[in-house]
C-alpha cells in the first residue's frame, strides 16, 4: 500500500508540472515572433468637417432677354428741399424678382433719412414707366448689365453693378448673393441691398469714389465696398 501511494505521488509530481509547461507554450507567443495587435478600425469619414457650410443655391439666371417690366406707380417726394430727380424703376422680364418687390426696395432706401436726400439740396420721385425721368434704376441678369454697361465703356467683367448717364444698373447675381467681405462679417443681404442702391444713384447724383478713411472706420457708401471693404466696416449709408 505504501508503495503504491509513493508510486502515485510520484507520478503526480512529473505529470503536474509537465501539463503546466503545455499550457504555457499553447499560450504565450512563440518568442521571436512578432505578433501586431490587431488593427484599429478606420476612422469614419465626414463630410469635410472644416469646410464652410455650402451656400445655398439661387436660381438666379446668368442672362435673360434685355426687356423690361416697370413699375407704374408715382411715389412720394423724397426730401424737404431742393429740386426734384425723377426715376423710374424696372427689372429684366423672367428674373425672380418682382418690379413690385424692387420698386418697394428701392423707395424704402432712398427714402431713408440716412440717404441722399438728407443732404437738404436734392429730393428724389419715384415716376410710373411711361412717364419723363431723369434716370432709370434697373436690376438685370448678369449677361445684360455686363452688356449695358459696356455700352458706357464700362467694364464691370460681369460682377458689379454700375451707372451710365441716367441709368443706375444693379447686377442681379450681387442682388441675390451679396460679395465675400460682406458675408465674411456676417452683414445681412438686405443691408448691401441697400448700399449697392444708394451707391450707384450716388454717381447718377454726381458723386465720385472715395476711400476707406481708416481701419475700424464705417465705410464712405461711394467706398467701392463690392470690391473690398479694406479695413473700413460695411456702411450702406450716405449719412450716419
Amino acid at each position: 500500500m505504501i508503495v503504491v501511494t509513493i508510486a502515485v505521488a510520484a507520478l503526480l509530481l512529473w505529470a503536474v508540472p509537465a501539463a503546466l509547461g503545455a499550457i504555457r507554450r499553447a499560450v504565450a507567443p512563440e518568442r521571436g515572433t512578432r505578433h501586431p495587435a490587431a488593427p484599429e478600425p478606420p476612422p469614419r469619414r465626414s463630410a469635410s468637417p472644416s469646410a464652410p457650410p455650402s451656400p445655398t443655391v439661387l436660381n438666379v439666371p446668368r442672362s435673360g432677354p434685355g426687356t423690361w417690366a416697370y413699375a407704374d406707380q408715382q411715389g412720394p417726394v423724397l426730401g424737404g428741399a431742393g429740386p426734384i430727380e425723377r426715376f423710374r424703376v424696372a427689372v429684366e422680364t423672367g428674373i425672380p424678382v418682382s418690379v413690385g418687390e424692387f420698386a418697394a426696395k428701392v423707395q424704402a432706401v432712398l427714402g431713408d433719412p440716412r440717404s441722399w436726400t438728407a443732404s437738404g439740396s436734392l429730393r428724389l420721385q419715384e415716376v410710373p414707366g411711361n412717364a419723363p425721368a431723369d434716370f432709370t434704376i434697373y436690376l438685370a441678369t448678369r449677361a445684360t448689365s455686363t452688356r449695358m454697361c459696356g455700352a458706357g465703356g464700362l467694364d464691370t467683367d460681369g460682377y458689379t453693378s454700375c451707372r451710365v448717364p441716367g441709368r443706375v444698373i444693379i447686377n442681379l447675381d450681387r442682388w441675390e448673393y451679396s460679395v465675400p467681405d460682406y458675408l465674411r462679417a456676417g452683414v445681412p443681404l438686405e443691408e448691401y441691398r441697400s448700399y449697392v442702391i444708394n451707391h450707384e444713384t450716388g454717381h447718377q447724383l454726381g458723386h465720385g469714389h472715395e476711400l476707406c478713411p481708416g481701419a475700424g472706420r464705417p465705410a464712405p457708401v461711394m467706398e467701392q465696398q463690392t470690391l473690398g471693404l479694406h479695413g473700413c466696416t460695411a456702411n450702406p449709408w450716405p449719412y450716419l
